[in-house]
């Protein structure tokens, strides 16, 4: 296995010194924008989208659409379609209302000349037995399936978040037990509720998709930096508990990524230009039945980093599109897709000094490249809809280091893995809506493989004084290569009583594959959960749910071979994890929600490492690939916690998403003890605080806190024996994660101006993490002292480094930063 302890120096050394440096070059591209489109002709604006029932997907007709505080507004037509024509360029709430349907406002929809403003409305029956006003949560995303543990951001919220970067992955951190690995802050890893990064599935449009970020670690999740063009996305939801039974492998959290459609009446797009990367954006019609989007994006990190003489060269290409095509007024077939090309390779630099050695060392090459296909037929029927999935996802992942970063010298190789994991997915499920009872059924199965070439260096030669060798280097290899089936069964149920103050939902799952059949039983296949949401008042809800979730092992894990060269891991079950969850849900306004939740998530089934004598749940936020590796499935864990949460939507210029969660998290390992995992961070506390100005200006401010991560402190004489090979230091697991990181904390801060021309749009915007110049604290670097001039190591001897160390003099170098980070972007509609 490869291990990588930090990530800081991706994404944040270089700024410094090369911010400020290509300032002057992107002021003046920004100045020749505006020479070359400066018009002060009337600008106005369009919002167009569809009406439809939530629960049937029936268009609605006559559906009346206003925007708050004007004259300006539509009625939709037969095909339940609106547009609002020449609104003045800014920020809008949309009032939606429909003779029994619950009214709706959808906020912050901001208008532009460059291009047109997409609204997708489903609406839901009213209650016809309640007599007073109720406020209703949709605004927020609340479901009846997922009556809690679920809240939703908008595309606004995403694009405006300070620090984001336009990444769904940072954004969503803001969320409710939603944190980060600590003081690392340049990693995309999802910790949810104190649940590894791996027990966290993505679904866009409904097609699952197993990668979501650049670099990503295979066994897991998380990255540096997000793939998935944010133009294309209408909002996205996160549920922490409760899911839905028509998704699978899910523990901790599942991500709905809604897209939107292309444009139907003509071609627009935009370029972002960044610090970082370039990203162009093209949606319209094919025809007057289908349209389009598309995107493609680059990356320019490798040679920035090579003007500062970093040692890394990371680069990366992605791509993405949805094309949907209306076949008749009751059939949709949409495709989408997403991919990406990572590289991350190393070169000497100009100037050496023990961090960039150590990074070269330590950190292995990766070549990655990723895709996900899908295309979902949606199809109505009387009462309701049904839609039927078919996609196909595939990871690539090579990995390569050596001694002494000798790159390409293969008889200093000490790590190669070249795999592959392939899966192909059909799902159908069925949606009813008949006398206020909602059902939901379906099927899915998937043909799955992954192979794997794997070499790896265990041991260094020992030798004694005179050059014998007393001990052999060890070396392990194999070739994998795997396939089966999995399938699954779902239904549920929801119907409201007691003067439809009391909502119920029911579903069951059933999750088997042609694998680990024999090891799984009853308890690891079948998963109910139940959750229930009761009307105190009109403004207040009582949510609670009961449920188990269980996910199958990672491919690393079920693919792994021995010496003997035997499938190691053929007997290991299915993961589950227990959740209990309830709360308060407070609605004072339409625009303003409070929640307030306890949660109790129990795991069984964990992989544990037989050799290492711990859980599995405490990996995964580093690069290269976790789980090739022997394990037995007896490991426990629990994670629990309190949540509060307010959101206010955008009301008077303003707009403010607070949160705070404290928990615990604990799993064991072989000796059955509970011990604090690496996500036990315990406090994690968001804030964000936005205000719109007039002329089109906005500033937006973010705060983030976040305890202190437990580590383990290095196997000193092991890490002396082991550095020459992985080119860092071994952690003891004796003593797992009995240190613990000081408490990480962060103010970023964003302020965006637009300029609207006739036909376009540019929108400049400075983005600045770090203002407080906060101190971020990570896991010391541990490597070998090196003489004066950095060409070589330091040994007790005078003579040459011993392969196995024995002559080093170990050196922990300080892994701490207090960057400021500037950041300059130009986003340009046309």
């Amino acid at each position: 296995m490869i291990y990588i302890n930090s990530a800081k120096q991706f994404c944040c050394s270089f700024v410094q010194s090369f911010k400020f440096r290509f300032m002057k070059r992107e002021i003046a591209i920004i100045a020749l924008i505006l020479l070359s489109k400066l018009s002060f002709a009337q600008n106005t604006g369009v919002i167009f989208g569809s009406v439809k029932d939530k629960n049937t997907q029936e268009v609605l007709i006559g559906v009346t659409l206003q925007l708050e505080g004007t004259q300006l507004g539509a009625v939709t037509d037969l095909d339940g379609r609106f547009k609002i024509s020449a609104i003045p360029p800014s920020s809008y709430n949309v009032k939606v209302n429909y003779l029994g349907f619950e009214p709706q406002t959808f906020y912050n929809i901001v208008v532009t000349s460059g291009n047109s403003s997409e609204l997708n409305v489903e609406l839901e029956a009213a209650s016809s037995k309640l007599k007073e006003v109720q406020i209703t949560a949709n605004t927020f995303g609340k479901r009846l399936e997922s009556p809690l543990s679920i809240q939703s951001l908008t595309i606004e919220e995403i694009r405006n978040s300070p620090g984001g970067n336009y990444d769904i992955s940072k954004v969503i951190q803001v969320l409710p037990g939603v944190g980060g690995t600590g003081g690392n802050a340049a990693r995309n890893d999802l910790i949810v509720r104190g649940g590894a990064p791996s027990e966290n599935i993505y679904y866009l449009d409904g097609v699952e998709v197993p990668q979501i970020n650049h670099f990503s670690t295979q066994g897991s999740s998380g990255g540096p930096q997000g793939i998935l063009n944010v133009s294309f996305i209408e909002d996205v939801s996160l549920s922490t508990s409760s899911f839905a039974a028509k998704y699978e492998n899910a523990l901790s959290s599942i991500m709905q990524i809604r897209q939107r459609d292309g444009n139907p009446e003509k071609m627009e797009g935009n370029i972002r230009l960044s610090s970082t990367e370039l990203a162009l954006s093209l949606e319209g019609p094919i025809n007057k039945k289908t349209t389009y989007m598309l995107s493609a994006r680059r990356s320019y990190l490798d040679f920035f980093f090579k003007l500062i003489d970093l040692p890394i060269r990371p680069n990366y290409w992605d791509f993405q599109y949805k094309v949907t095509h209306k076949i008749n007024d009751k059939t949709t077939l949409t495709a989408i897709g997403l991919g990406a090309i990572d590289e991350f390779t190393f070169a000497v630099p100009k100037e050496s000094d023990p961090t960039k050695e150590y990074i070269i060392r330590a950190y292995p090459s990766i070549n990655q490249w990723n895709y996900t296909v899908g295309f979902t037929l949606k199809r109505l029927v009387e009462n309701g809809y049904y839609n039927v999935t078919l996609s196909r996802n595939m990871f690539n992942n090579q990995l390569d280091q050596f001694e002494d970063a000798d790159f390409g010298n293969e008889s200093k190789r000490t790590f190669k893995s070249v795999s592959n994991e392939i899966e192909n997915k059909l799902r159908l499920d069925v949606n009813k809506f008949v006398n206020e009872w909602k059902f939901s059924y379906g099927l899915s199965s998937q043909y799955v493989k992954y192979n794997n070439d794997l070499f790896a260096k265990v041991a260094n030669e020992v030798t004694d004084s005179v050059g014998g060798i007393v001990q052999p280097a060890v070396y392990t290899s194999f070739v994998t290569a795997i396939d089966f089936m999995k399938y699954g069964a779902f239904a549920s149920v929801n119907k409201k009583v007691l003067n439809e103050k009391l909502s119920l939902t029911l579903g069951l799952r059933l999750d088997g594959n042609s694998y680990t059949a024999s090891a799984n039983g009853i308890k690891e296949i079948f998963s109910p959960r139940f959750s229930a949401s009761y009307s105190l008042t009109p403004k207040i809800n009582i949510n609670a749910t009961v449920g188990r979730y269980n996910k199958i092992p990672v491919y690393t894990i079920l693919g792994y071979k021995n010496s003997a060269g035997e499938l190691e891991n053929s007997n290991v079950k299915n993961i589950i994890s227990d959740h209990i969850a309830g709360g308060l849900e407070f609605l004072p306004s339409p625009s303003l929600r409070i929640t307030a939740e306890g949660f109790y998530k129990f795991y069984s089934n964990y992989p544990v490492s037989i050799e290492k004598g711990i859980s599995l749940a405490n990996l995964g936020a580093d690069f290269g690939a976790i789980g090739n590796e022997a394990v037995i499935s007896s490991g426990k864990g629990k994670s629990y916690g309190a949540e509060l949460f307010v959101q206010q939507k955008l009301t008077k210029d303003y707009y403010i998403t607070a949160s705070y969660t404290f928990f615990y998290s604990k799993f064991s390992g072989l000796d059955g003890e509970y011990v604090a995992s690496s996500w036990d961070t315990r406090n994690l506390l968001s804030l964000i605080v936005g205000k719109k100005f007039k002329k089109e200006w906005e500033l937006g401010v973010k705060y983030r806190l976040s305890g202190g991560a437990p580590y383990s402190p290095y196997d000193m004489p092991l890490s002396q024996s082991t550095y020459t090979i992985t080119g860092q230091g071994a952690d003891d697991y004796s003593k797992l994660n009995t240190e613990r990181l000081p408490l990480f904390n962060q103010l970023d801060l964003r302020i965006d101006k637009k300029f609207n021309y006739k036909r376009t749009t540019l929108n400049i915007y400075l983005d600045f993490q770090n203002v407080l110049m906060s101190k971020s604290v990570s896991k010391d670097y541990y490597t070998f002292q090196r003489n004066a001039d950095n060409t070589d190591f330091e040994t007790t001897d005078g003579k040459a480094l011993k392969a196995d160390g024995s002559n080093a003099i170990p050196l922990l170098i300080k892994n701490e930063d207090t960057t400021f980070i500037p950041a300059l972007g130009i986003i340009y509609q046309f």
